[in-house]
């Protein structure tokens, strides 16, 4: 959009030129970081052993991280994460710099105010940008999205009525799905024990029968023995 190619590089001219201004003269940042760094130092661990003590190197990080940022949401390269590390980099120098409440001087404290207020509305323009989505969805409401769809997936293949209220009982499908698997399970065991105990007792009647079956069938081979021999006898004499 057009609006977002020249309100970005106006956004960002701010930070550029801060950054230049105290690459080349980092004593003035490192002054004004100086009392936000000592500020952090007296928190509990483990954020106030972690805070740097060099305030001239924080500021020559921090001016780098403004002249980076600017320049990547002056182009719309990851605005987002542009504007997020610049809005971090107005903390050091807006806390420490613009203390107004500290000034005796009415003057003095009015322009402290003044300039104070200003780095609070270029936080707050950044945070804007940071959350600019540019007209798409948020990854929040597309996480949220997926799984709603996923939740009526399931849904919509359970039997009816499982997913009683539009939700899905989870604890009560996985209990439902356990007690089927130990049900299932102890059936299992009794056939495989009354197929244990039917296989004895059908192998003790086929040894007890055996000698039975055979004897019948020996009389039945004669039976059918003469039967065919008859058969073949009578088609010979038809044949002649």
């Amino acid at each position: 959009m057009l609006i977002r190619r020249i309100a970005r590089p106006m956004l960002s001219a701010a930070f550029i030129s801060r950054g230049i201004d105290a690459l080349r003269s980092p004593k003035p940042a490192a002054d004004a970081a100086r009392p936000t760094l000592e500020g952090l130092s007296k928190l509990p661990d483990p954020v106030g052993t972690n805070v740097p003590s060099n305030a001239e190197t924080v500021a020559r990080v921090n001016a780098a991280v403004q002249i980076g940022g600017g320049l990547l949401l002056a182009t719309g390269k990851l605005p987002r994460v542009a504007s997020a590390a610049l809005a971090l980099t107005v903390v050091p120098g807006s806390l420490g710099g613009h203390r107004f409440w500290s000034e005796s001087d009415p003057q003095r404290k009015a322009d402290e105010r003044r300039a104070f207020l200003t780095d609070v509305s270029l936080i707050g323009g950044l945070i804007i940008a940071a959350v600019d989505t540019e007209g798409k969805p948020s990854l929040g409401w597309r996480g949220r999205r997926a799984a709603h769809r996923v939740s009526e997936a399931v849904s919509a293949a359970l039997p009816a009525g499982a997913a009683t209220g539009g939700a899905l009982a989870d604890s009560a499908i996985a209990e439902k799905v356990g007690h089927g698997l130990q049900i299932g399970a102890e059936r299992g065991r009794e056939l495989a024990h009354a197929a244990l105990e039917r296989g004895s007792e059908w192998a003790e009647v086929a040894r007890e029968r055996a000698p039975e079956v055979a004897e019948a069938a020996r009389e039945r081979a004669g039976e059918f023995a003469d039967t065919a021999l008859t058969q073949v006898k009578e088609r010979r004499s038809r044949w002649r």
